[in-house]
């Protein structure tokens, strides 16, 4: 009888155990199956990344905590952070311009934080002209442009000189300052215009840009400055790994003095020993094959022949904050 039930005590041992591996085995390819199920199917992950309560601009924290303001800032600062290709090129060629617009910025009292206003007006291409027929790298429109000291005739476009367009640039935000007194909105007039800011802050009786019910484009214009100026002062924390030579390195150019016209521009590129291309390209102001100066005096920047090679690695990094250590 001590047999039997020992017998039968085994062979129920084993059918239970049996039963029990049966259901851990169930259970453990359920919850395989589930993990399976919510891996990625990518290679990489996507992060929102973080969003401060408040972001400086032109010496104020902005707080940014009310909802149409973090929301606002979150799309700009999202679309410069995964815009992956476009952003980086930007800080590449942040390092060739910024050079020469931050000293005129200081010298005119413009917060430097405007520099930013052309990357996102532009991305920083001297040459680039929007649908509305505004050229180059501060975007101003010819009328704007004649009043604020550019040269615009049948071959000079001063839009496109990257010195002369942020001069005028700077005297336009100058007087949009001694006019609003608030660098936000400022930039809000630079987008709209000083008309079009000065009537929407009359008509609904409010006191900054933020609180505006404006056109999408000018909406986010602000918003866009600020995201974008986050990412230039920490590219690394947003993702983006530069080294020194994978910046667009500054030009030496040698400046030729001319006040009298120059019938035929290749003719003129090929006595300083360059070709007709570069002269346009180191010159977008020059928007025809010849120039007719009419009495004025222009520089044309002739680049050295070391520099339109990238023999040697770049190694001038404007903002080492740019650049991984």
């Amino acid at each position: 009888m001590i047999r039997f039930m020992t017998k039968n005590s085994v062979i129920s041992f084993c059918a239970g155990s049996l039963i029990c591996l049966t259901a851990c085995l169930s259970l453990g390819s359920n919850d395989s199956e589930k993990e399976m199920e919510q891996r990625p199917v990518v290679s990489s992950m996507t992060v929102s990344p973080e969003i401060p309560n408040t972001v400086p601009f032109c010496g104020k924290m902005i707080d940014i905590t009310r909802y149409n303001m973090r929301e606002g800032f979150d799309r700009e600062l999202s679309s410069f952070t995964y815009f992956h290709a476009n952003t980086m090129l930007l800080i590449k060629r942040a390092n060739r311009y910024f050079p020469i617009i931050e000293p005129i910025l200081k010298a005119n009292n413009i917060p430097d934080d405007f520099k930013y206003l052309a990357v996102i007006e532009s991305f920083l291409d001297p040459r680039v002209t929007s649908p509305a027929r505004a050229v180059g790298m501060w975007q101003l429109l010819e009328g704007t442009a004649k009043q604020y000291g550019c040269s615009v005739t049948p071959t000079v476009d001063e839009r496109c000189n990257v010195e002369k367009s942020t001069q005028a640039a700077c005297r336009y935000l100058k007087a949009a300052y001694n006019k609003y007194g608030d660098w936000a909105v400022v930039a809000s007039s630079y987008n709209a215009g000083m008309g079009r800011i000065s009537g929407e802050l009359q008509k609904q009786d409010a006191d900054n840009t933020f609180d505006l019910w404006l056109v999408e484009e000018t909406t986010r214009y602000v918003y866009r400055i600020m995201a974008i100026k986050q990412i230039f002062e920490n590219p690394y924390k947003y993702g983006f790994v530069l080294r020194a030579r994978d910046l667009y390195k500054p030009f030496e150019c040698t400046e030729v003095v001319v006040s009298s016209d120059i019938p035929d521009l290749s003719v003129f590129a090929k006595e300083h020993g360059i070709t007709y291309a570069d002269l346009k390209r180191f010159n977008p102001w020059l928007r025809d094959r010849k120039l007719i100066t009419g009495g004025a005096t222009y520089k044309i920047q002739i680049p050295q022949e070391k520099d339109l090679y990238y023999k040697t690695p770049n190694t001038v990094v404007h903002n080492p904050d740019w650049v991984v250590k």
